[in-house]
């Protein structure tokens, strides 16, 4: 009987976008999408890792865009928030499907539908092997998910930020639309500002800098990627830190 490896990383945090759970669709969610990365986060649990999860809305709902309508802005973040807690719920409702017990936590209290995020309490979910789902953001208008994800993955102590997204890694230009584009395999946090990079919001990019937060940017539609970085597979994605002695490209 063989020992099974041991993970590189004790806990991540795994940052969504809404757009994620659509699959091929133009909105709303996708069974088959969300069933297929909870399979993965089950993968990441038996390998005795602990997992916890932030989402986005766009999927349901950008406030952003109602906002450049006239919509007040304040009232456009809070409706997105909403939106990010039902991605949270349909995200825990695969993962428990799976096999695993989750738990989400919302910035924004909704107590017949969600836990409150209380940090202790998120930390012992997960010492416990629960997943976690983080909802509503921040909890506050004018930030991104993805600085709350940010925030999150900080006060959760967690061994790395992953931001999932449907390009394997940070690129100098949007692989899409130019061909000449070149994917780095590690960046600095002041060189993705620097070079405005757009992988994050810079609120985001600056806590993690700050913090000391390793990110790695990867492609979620790539199966097993998730598996290969949690074992310590560096050549996945592109590594964001403040580690400058690293040979980039």
């Amino acid at each position: 009987m063989t020992d099974k490896p041991i993970p590189a990383y004790r806990r991540v945090l795994l940052k969504l976008s809404g757009e994620a759970l659509m699959g091929r669709g133009e909105y709303g969610i996708s069974a088959d999408v969300v069933e297929r990365l909870a399979g993965e986060v089950r993968e990441l649990v038996e390998a005795r890792v602990q997992v916890a999860l932030v989402v986005g809305g766009g999927n349901i709902f950008r406030g952003v865009g109602l906002a450049g309508r006239g919509m007040d802005r304040v009232t456009g973040d809070q409706m997105g928030m909403l939106a990010t807690v039902i991605n949270a719920l349909a995200l825990q409702d695969a993962v428990e499907h799976a096999g695993l017990n989750a738990r989400v936590m919302s910035a924004v209290r909704i107590n017949q539908v969600c836990e409150d995020y209380i940090r202790r309490r998120a930390i012992r979910h997960l010492e416990k092997g629960r997943v976690v789902v983080f909802a509503a953001g921040t909890g506050n208008p004018f930030f991104t998910t993805d600085s709350a994800a940010s925030l999150r993955a900080i006060e959760i102590n967690a061994d790395l930020m992953l931001k999932a997204t449907k390009v394997d890694g940070i690129y100098s230009a949007d692989p899409f639309t130019d061909t000449s584009a070149t994917r780095y395999t590690h960046l600095t946090y002041d060189e993705v500002i620097d070079q405005r990079l757009g992988v994050m919001d810079t609120t985001a990019i600056v806590l993690c800098r700050d913090n000391g937060m390793p990110l790695r940017v990867f492609d979620i539609n790539r199966p097993g990627d998730l598996m290969r970085i949690a074992m310590g597979a560096d050549d996945v994605g592109t590594l964001v830190d403040n580690n400058q002695t690293r040979v980039n490209r």
